[in-house]
């Protein structure tokens, strides 16, 4: 009787841990994969968002207008569906690290002055979610590879492996523009 208390009880537990990691990854996952689209769909399509990019120093814009979106697309989805979430996650992180130097950095701290607070708390929840795996209900869990990521590893792959890719393109493509 107890035991049966105390299994459903972990059981209770870990539903609610898998709805949670559920409810963040797809809303993270999906609002990351809607700018892509965006920057593909809407307003001045691709080219549009080339532009934009050659104008705030990412050059070529083309190509950073193409990576931004398909980067944004394929990790917000991966995170969404939980595949390879570390993966997804440090894809976050790279994209959060350009966004907020590049676009949001010269504006202090907080969103409401365009700051980088925004790009900050994305790129750190996504790094909580490589740690703490993508729950049960997940890709990875069906394909059997979730818990193989998380943790340390799952922290050292998204943190320092997203923040490396960002702060390398940063240096090899970013050239500020002259005021």
């Amino acid at each position: 009787m107890w035991g049966d208390s105390a299994t459903s009880g972990e059981a209770h537990a870990m539903d609610e841990y898998n709805a949670a990691m559920l409810l963040l990854r797809v809303a993270f996952g999906l609002t990351m994969a809607a700018h892509g689209y965006a920057k593909v769909f809407k307003g001045g399509k691709l080219d549009g968002t080339a532009g934009w990019f050659d104008s705030i120093g990412m050059k070529p814009g083309k190509i950073h207008a193409r990576l931004a979106a398909g980067t944004e697309i394929l990790a917000g989805l991966g995170l969404a569906f939980g595949l390879l979430t570390t993966f997804s996650a440090a894809g976050f992180v790279g994209l959060m690290v350009v966004a907020g130097w590049v676009v949001h950095r010269s504006n202090g701290f907080f969103i409401v002055s365009e700051g980088w607070e925004y790009t900050f708390i994305l790129a750190v929840a996504a790094v909580a979610i490589a740690m703490l795996g993508p729950g049960e209900w997940s890709i990875d869990e069906l394909l059997e590879i979730s818990g193989e990521f998380d943790g340390w590893i799952g922290f050292f792959i998204a943190a320092v492996g997203g923040g490396v890719a960002g702060v390398g393109l940063l240096a090899a493509f970013y050239r500020p523009p002259s005021s």
